[in-house]
């Protein structure tokens, strides 16, 4: 049975503020949604509270993975269940090497399904790892770096693409990984997505551009407007966007943003 990401009716807010006003949405496993609209629509606001960020209020809806509700679930909990976000402005973990990082939120996963689990042995997790950045055009030395620290915007994409590759998510949420880089790094990105999406992966791209959608190619494109989804529909949808901007999005859904 494949793993479904679906989104009730959810409210969000930071502090007395509303942002998301009655979200609906549903990304199954084995397939690629983007989810694209102006900047301050609430697109961010939806990975984090998605991922369980203590800063975003739910006031009323529901979120279910696979089938449960894990609004009341710690952010590591529902990273055990399969669930993965790639930051938009990854932190750097000083003194913490990106293979040992990647290690241990293996391990973290494998304990969470069988506590009696030892982990992953070395030679195995140095095969697998080996094999991902091959995969992603990353060189061998990256591993040993310290994980996203004095690194640049796009290896900071990089790495994040590798632990999603890694840990092989069952739906991965890509928070504007395209914003900031340049075509190379792009492509890196695009490149981890497409191996790893299909039926194993559903993937929500986030993004307010289409550019990333040239190498990613969703199955259902989604435009979040005053707090909420205001269109659905192929990926000609995106290419609308990128030529006309979003003012006739603002035009015909003006009276949802004052609505609360």
């Amino acid at each position: 049975m494949s793993s479904v990401l679906e989104i009730k009716n959810l409210h969000v807010s930071i502090g007395d503020r509303s942002i998301l006003k009655g979200v609906n949405l549903i990304v199954p496993q084995g397939e690629t949604h983007a989810l694209m609209g102006p900047n301050g629509t609430g697109k961010s606001t939806l990975a984090y509270t998605l991922m369980g960020h203590p800063n975003y209020t739910v006031t009323a809806g529901e979120v279910l993975f696979k089938g449960v509700s894990i609004l009341e679930l710690a952010p590591d909990a529902r990273a055990r269940m399969g669930l993965f976000l790639a930051f938009q402005y990854p932190v750097a973990i000083p003194g913490v090497s990106v293979a040992n990082f990647l290690r241990a939120a293996i391990n973290a996963r494998r304990r969470a399904a069988n506590p009696q689990d030892k982990g992953i042995p070395v030679p195995e997790f140095r095969k697998l790892l080996k094999a991902k950045m091959e995969l992603l055009e990353v060189q061998a030395e990256f591993a040993g770096r310290y994980l996203n620290d004095g690194f640049s915007g796009g290896e900071k994409k990089r790495a994040e693409i590798l632990q999603m590759a890694v840990l092989e998510p069952e739906i991965a949420i890509l928070d504007e990984t395209d914003s900031g880089l340049d075509i190379d790094a792009l492509r890196v990105v695009a490149t981890g997505v497409n191996a790893l999406g299909g039926p194993a992966m559903g993937v929500l791209v986030i993004t307010h551009y289409q550019r990333i959608l040239n190498y990613i190619k969703p199955d259902v494109v989604h435009v979040m407007y005053g707090g909420r989804i205001v269109e659905s529909g192929g990926a000609d949808l995106a290419l609308r966007l990128e030529e006309h901007g979003y003012d006739w999005i603002k035009e015909r859904h003006a009276e949802v943003a004052k609505e609360g």
